[in-house]
Order: C-alpha cells, then structure tokens, then sequence
C-alpha cells in the first residue's frame, strides 16, 4: 500500500483540479474579478487548514464550493484580504470565465429567475450553471439529500410558473394592440373586367 502523498503535494494537486471551477462559480456571482479571486483565495486558505477534511476524489468539488458559498456569505471580510495566492489566481482570470452556450429561450430564463427567492434561484443556479448533482449540492448548502430533492421540484415549478407570466406579458401588448381597420366592403360586385385587372399595371 502507497503512503499518503505529503500534504503540499495533496493541495497542489486540489488546486490545479478545481482552481477554474471555483473562479467561475465566484465571477458569477460577485461580478468584480479581483473580488472573485480573493473568494477562491480565501476558500483554499479554508482547504489547506483543513485539509483532512476535504473529501478525496469527486467528493472535493462540492466541499470546495460549500465554503466558497460561506466565503461569498461573509460580509465583514477583511481588507487584508490580498494574498499571494489570490494574486496568482489572477493570472487565471482571463481562461477561468468561458460562458457556456446558452440555451434556448435564455432571456426569459433569467428574468424568471430574478422572480425567485434567493434560495429557490441558487439551487436553480448550482444544478444548471455548476452542472452539480442533487447529492452534491446538498454537500454545498449543507442541507439532506431529501430536502434538495424537495427544494429542487418546487424551485423548478415556480421557475416554470413565472417564465410562463414573462410569456404572458410580453404577449400582453398584441392583444391589446388595436384591430386592423379594414376598408369597408359595398354590396357591388365587381365585373369580371375589373376584377381580373385589379392591381395590375397596363401592358403595351
């Protein structure tokens, strides 16, 4: 049996695995750059005094983004913040934040999203923008596996609920548009003539 690797080694390896994942979870969240690198700085900070705690393997990820949410939770940060580690994940910045593709209907999605209690929009958030599974998000707000499995059906029935008053809405102004006026129609019926003729230019 191998022995444990040495604890920098360990840390190391965390890092370069979830560094990118961690930087695009805070940029979309705090909006300012260098505020996103001081929260995944502040986050590995946690990780390396804890390191026996992080769970090995696929179990880190979620760990990871579990104290960056308690990170992005605390309003008093320090203005000591900067460390050295945040100025290196700087440097990551500019390859960290690659949006993916947005799906249909998008616009609407996150005007819905906005009609959501935060803790309705965040579980919405960390299953479509984090791709994370229901386990791991309970592991991210520490909550039952089976009360994210509830929170999850009822945030997806209320998203669904507003995009479709957003749809309403927006349809609202066509029908209330005023009807066409249509030329009024005379009891004469037009000769064969003039009907075959109508609209058309003369021909030499």
């Amino acid at each position: 049996m191998h022995p444990p690797p040495p604890p920098e080694e360990r840390f190391d390896a965390l890092f370069a695995a979830h560094r990118l994942a961690l930087l695009s979870y805070a940029v979309r969240r705090v909006g300012d750059p260098q505020d996103a690198a001081d929260v995944v700085a502040d986050t590995f900070l946690v990780a390396w005094r804890r390191l026996g705690d992080v769970p090995p393997g696929e179990g880190a990820r979620p760990w990871l983004f579990g104290v960056a949410r308690r990170v992005l939770g605390n309003a008093h940060r320090s203005e000591a913040r900067r460390t050295a580690l945040a100025r290196r994940l700087g440097a990551e910045l500019g390859r960290a934040y690659v949006p993916a593709p947005e799906p249909p209907g998008t616009p609407t999605v996150v005007r819905a999203l906005t009609l959501l209690s935060e803790s309705d929009a965040e579980i919405v958030r960390l299953l479509a923008w984090e791709e994370l599974t229901p386990a791991q998000i309970a592991v991210v707000l520490d909550l039952a596996p089976g009360t994210v499995r509830v929170r999850l059906h009822r945030a997806r029935r209320r998203l669904a609920a507003a995009m479709e008053r957003i749809e309403a809405e927006d349809a609202e102004p066509a029908r209330d548009a005023a009807p066409v006026k249509r030329p009024a129609v005379s009891g004469h019926v037009m000769s064969e003539p003039a009907r075959a003729g109508f609209g058309n230019e003369e021909t030499a």
